[in-house]
């Protein structure tokens, strides 16, 4: 008989998590058996739609109650480290929203409690499940066009108010304990990822930031950071002021043989004196399709979270975006590895 995971939810203030619950549900062997948030709104809601079972007013006390095979974590990026922590301690499994924490020490924490424990860690990016990213992942994986030297991705929209994020959520984004920064922690962190997954740890890395439009109190609407590897730049773009569409491609990959880049759903390939080829990036397949269904995928199969959900490839992000805070508040560049003080 097919197994049957019994999911809680730890923590509702992360609005990424009503579209993974949707998910959640949608799976065959999987049963909602409880959700803990200080957030009684949000606990209704999460009963109302999805059907969950026990409610509790903490994550803490669901987690001293319950007995479950994997926590969904939706919380502070600053509490993260403490969900994956009390879960492992108990043997479940964590699947926690991106990035992976507010800081590299918490990460460092993560990492650690998930392999002394032997569950399962996956940080859920949304890139990870676009159908354009994964065309645009196989074909730099495979070499397609020759070794990447450049890689840039730029995240933004008008910020979370004002693009009807709930106030739990951004109540926590605008806070730079919570979240880490401002919008350099919510939207650099995308590149990060990818640059670690593409390239790895930098050599050395360069932030900047600053608070240009916003008329009220947040840790910075835009920034960028820069890094330098032994034979490539990443960049990544972050910005809570962006009130229109890109107005580029997004992103944009120069390699020795070429360049790739995505515009909604269709890949740009150029090579040397042949046109530009046009692809339509084919539909995501199961089990990439959502966080959820891959993660019951690697359970089921004993098989490690790899590539941009992995916990050594989100970690990894997480030094990136310690670098590029410590370097835009120092002005100085920062030398990788990182210590964590």
């Amino acid at each position: 008989m097919a197994k049957t995971y019994r999911v809680g939810i730890a923590s509702l203030v992360h609005d990424h998590v009503w579209g993974e619950l949707h998910h959640w549900k949608a799976m065959p062997n999987v049963k909602m058996v409880a959700v803990g948030d200080s957030h009684p709104h949000l606990v209704a809601r999460a009963h109302d739609e999805l059907g969950a079972e026990r409610t509790y007013g903490s994550w803490q006390e669901m987690l001293a109650k319950e007995e479950l095979d994997i926590v969904q974590a939706a919380s502070e990026n600053s509490t993260a480290a403490d969900i994956v922590e009390a879960a492992a301690a108990k043997g479940i499994h964590v699947i926690s929203e991106k990035p992976m924490s507010a800081r590299l020490s918490q990460a460092n924490r993560m990492v650690k409690a998930a392999q002394k424990a032997g569950i399962q860690l996956m940080i859920n990016w949304p890139t990870a499940w676009s159908p354009a990213i994964q065309e645009l992942e196989r074909r730099l994986l495979q070499g397609e066009i020759g070794p990447v030297y450049y890689f840039k991705f730029r995240s933004a929209h008008n910020g979370p108010k004002e693009i009807g994020c709930t106030p739990e959520f951004w109540g926590w984004l605008y806070d730079e304990e919570k979240n880490g920064a401002g919008a350099l922690m919510d939207y650099c962190c995308y590149s990060a990822d990818m640059c670690a997954r593409f390239l790895g740890l930098p050599q050395a890395v360069n932030g900047f930031r600053g608070v240009f439009l916003k008329d009220y109190p947040v840790p910075d609407d835009n920034a960028m950071i820069v890094m330098k590897y032994a034979h490539a730049f990443g960049v990544a773009e972050a910005s809570w002021t962006q009130k229109v569409h890109y107005a580029s491609p997004n992103p944009i990959v120069y390699c020795a043989e070429g360049s790739i880049a995505v515009s909604d759903n269709q890949l740009f390939i150029q090579r040397p004196n042949r046109d530009t080829e046009t692809i339509e990036a084919p539909p995501t397949a199961a089990p990439y399709r959502s966080g959820p269904e891959y993660f019951i995928h690697c359970l089921e199969n004993g098989l490690p979270i790899e590539g941009f959900c992995s916990a050594s490839v989100s970690r990894d992000a997480q030094e990136i975006l310690e670098a590029g805070l410590r370097s835009a508040d120092s002005g100085k560049t920062m030398e990788l590895p990182l210590s964590e003080s």
